[in-house]
């Protein structure tokens, strides 16, 4: 009777261990999808980012094409009226523009917390590190977004607050 009691007990053991090893590679399968899925749309992120900068660039050029617009207006009274139309129109094209980019900016923004979100490997790092949860340096005055992965972005003033 006592050599079943201990072959029971022994029996339990071995079958906690191997459940014990297939929750662990379970959890690390997940960690590695979840981390595979994180660089993924890290990637998207950056391919967007990229694109958001030019437009921000075509922004800053519309910006200047109507001030340009509007002191050339000032300047000549006889053609005020009709520059000063184009300025108008050049304005709005901005704002307009200026408005998409910051959505498309807050969007990239969401993007790359769910990314943080999702990544494992962040997370723990994020936890051990608590100076590190600041996780964007923005100079609202130049407008340098400065990330934690040391990568400098400048797009101009933020106008998200009006």
């Amino acid at each position: 009777m006592d050599t079943n009691v201990i072959w029971i007990i022994v029996a339990v053991v071995v079958a906690l261990i191997v459940v014990g090893v297939l929750v662990a590679l379970a959890r690390k399968s997940r960690n590695r999808r979840r981390a595979a899925e994180a660089d993924r749309i890290r990637e998207e992120v950056h391919h967007d980012t990229k694109r958001v900068e030019r437009q921000a660039t075509l922004v800053e050029e519309t910006e200047a094409k109507a001030r340009a617009a509007k002191a050339e207006a000032d300047a000549k009274a006889a053609e005020a009226e009709a520059k000063a139309a184009e300025a108008a129109r050049l304005a709005d094209t901005a704002s307009t523009s200026r408005d998409a980019l910051t959505s498309s900016q807050e969007h990239i923004d969401a993007r790359r917390e769910h990314a943080d979100k999702l990544d494992p490997r962040r997370r723990t790092a994020d936890q051990a590190d608590p100076a590190v949860q600041n996780r964007e340096d923005v100079n609202t005055q130049t407008g340098v977004t400065t990330h934690r992965d040391d990568t400098t972005h400048t797009v101009g003033p933020d106008t998200r607050t009006r």
